[in-house]
């Protein structure tokens, strides 16, 4: 990774040099004849030099951040200075995508080798983290009122011994780095996606008093060799980033400015990481990058070729292909060999990078869920192109065509947004008939909301009223809900394999999970038998494989009943009775 030089940061006392000015008011200085000037000139020049900054300053060893140093006398921030944690203690608060998540177990990777503790309760934190999102305003904002409730705290905790640092990490922190540092002055360090080793420097610069900032985006960093400190539930399930950064550049998405251009993590690294998780008993592995499946490893000479990337049929991109690199289907093929009773799941794609051997793939491996998240964000043509989406509504149903075709038992998701610059109620009408069209079982709808950086921002105009946005949000959401229990209704009657997360959060006498396309089971909490067919029995606990009989059916979630322990290797329904 690029390291930044050091900014120069010269102490209040050496004051600029004034030499050259022409002096405004007679005095003797400007009476005097040009070698008496020249004395003054010389005698001034050297008294400067002398109180300013000496050779030694220049040569310490360079940082890789930028400190405010504008009431100290320190011209740097040495190397040997306090980078440890000792013992002080950090508390996160993850806001946003399951990217975020992930950011947030880098970080604490990172931070725990250092010495750092991590804190339970915000009470006993010495650093406060929030690792936050700027994909929309209201997420931002969300992050604005945090930080004014964490700041009075922080000043509560000012008149004991024990003062809090607050820290901004992730896409809110490159985004709005001058009014989280100089206007609103409610932090005291500020971390960019890409910067997250700097956090113990960066964290000794606050501890000395000092806001520090590092919001660099970079072409290389993945963390390819930092192992995340996974904190799922209980081990059941872990996300694993494969790339970071986003080259699509639809005209709505921060993301590429925030996270940067697209870089992917070299294979061996992400296979290394899935099997320790498959070793530590992990039961499912979701693959996460901003743009999932455009993944293209060129970390090694064996993976470079001139073969151009496929994309699905009539979809376009903004950049020139991309030749060469291990693909997304080559690295699904991998992982998914790791451990056949191991779920693999990955998000968030783009419809533009599903040629036929990915679908192939998915059809053909069976720890490979076969869920698809297909975002297709409005079913005009008109939107799809002012949104620079690369392609139509004709041919984005082609698609969904042909991945049912491949993949018969198939479910869908997807994202929508309402509201966008220039849509009118015909292109809002047209996307209520995609959403009936397709079938999706899980949506995620929400009002366009303008993001500065963006085209969008630059050159359209975000011309349809608030209240509009809400009223066709609200359509949206009801058809998108109706359509949901309609495609959830079709398995009413047949036997599914879930992943068991843990109890009900609505009852302790229940217990819930997920199928193979991602929709979420209820069934009561009881002993089945240990296998199909068989009488004895065993409890059910989370990571479990269980078959259930699925009873009724609605938009977001399944009812049903537990027949018996399984496996993915084992799922093929039996033919005793009541399996059926």
């Amino acid at each position: 990774m690029r390291t930044v030089k050091p900014f120069l940061c010269v102490s209040k006392h050496w004051a600029p040099l004034r030499w050259l000015s022409k002096p405004r008011n007679c005095s003797n200085a400007a009476r005097a004849s040009p070698a008496e000037k020249k004395k003054v000139v010389s005698d001034s020049f050297r008294r400067q030099v002398a109180s300013g900054p000496r050779l030694q300053d220049f040569i310490k060893s360079p940082v890789t951040l930028a400190v405010n140093c504008e009431h100290t006398d320190e011209h740097y921030l040495s190397e040997d200075l306090g980078l440890l944690g000792d013992g002080r203690k950090v508390y996160f608060e993850t806001y946003g995508c399951q990217m975020n998540v992930n950011d947030t177990e880098i970080a604490w990777s990172i931070l725990q080798k250092k010495g750092y503790q991590r804190a339970a309760d915000l009470k006993q934190a010495d650093v406060v983290l929030l690792v936050t999102c700027s994909i929309r305003e209201k997420a931002e904002q969300t992050i604005w009122n945090r930080l004014q409730q964490l700041t009075a705290m922080k000043k509560k905790r000012l008149k004991t011994n024990s003062p809090m640092k607050i820290g901004i990490l992730g896409c809110m922190a490159e985004r709005l780095k001058t009014e989280l540092l100089e206007r609103e002055k409610l932090v005291d360090v500020l971390a960019g996606p890409d910067a997250y080793r700097d956090l113990p420097r960066l964290l000794a610069a606050a501890a000395g008093g000092q806001q520090a900032s590092n919001v660099l985006l970079s072409l290389e960093e993945t963390y390819a060799d930092i192992m995340p400190v996974q904190h799922a539930s209980q081990g059941r399930s872990a996300f694993v980033s494969i790339m970071r950064g986003c080259d699509n550049m639809c005209s709505y998405c921060i993301v590429p400015f925030t996270r940067g251009r697209e870089r992917s993590r070299p294979v061996s690294s992400i296979l290394e990481e899935v099997q320790m998780l498959s070793d530590q008993g992990v039961k499912e592995v979701t693959l996460l990058g901003q743009n999932v499946n455009s993944y293209r490893d060129t970390s090694e000479v064996q993976f470079c070729s001139s073969e151009r990337t496929k994309l699905s049929r009539g979809f376009s991109t903004v950049y020139r292909a991309k030749q060469g690199g291990l693909r997304f289907s080559d690295l699904l093929d991998l992982v998914s060999r790791i451990d056949p009773d191991m779920r693999i799941r990955f998000t968030s794609p783009h419809p533009k990078d599903f040629p036929d051997e990915v679908l192939q793939l998915i059809a053909e491996r069976q720890n490979v869920c076969k869920q698809i998240h297909l975002p297709a964000q409005s079913g005009s043509n008109q939107v799809l192109k002012a949104m620079r989406r690369g392609y139509t509504r004709e041919a984005y149903l082609d698609l969904v065509d042909n991945i049912k075709q491949i993949i018969p038992d198939v479910s869908l998701s997807s994202d929508f947004i309402s509201g966008f610059c220039g849509e009118t109620d015909d292109d809002h009408q047209q996307t209520l008939s995609l959403i009936r069209e397709v079938g999706f079982n899980v949506g995620f709808l929400f009002a366009y909301s303008m993001r500065k950086k963006t085209h969008a921002f630059h050159r359209l105009q975000d011309n349809v009223a608030p209240q509009v946005k809400q009223r066709r949000l609200e359509e949206c959401i009801s058809v998108f809900r109706e359509e949901a229990e309609r495609v959830n209704s079709a398995v009413v009657g047949s036997t599914q394999l879930v992943l068991v997360e843990g109890e009900s959060k609505r009852s302790a006498e229940d217990l819930c999970g997920r199928t193979d396309g991602n929709m979420k089971v209820i069934f009561p909490k009881e002993d089945v038998a240990v296998q199909a067919c068989v009488s004895n029995t065993a409890p059910i606990r989370g990571g479990d494989y269980v078959l259930v009989k699925i009873l009724s059916a609605g938009s977001q979630s399944l009812r049903g009943r537990a027949l018996s322990h399984s496996s993915l290797r084992s799922t093929a329904t039996p033919s005793c009775d009541g399996y059926k």
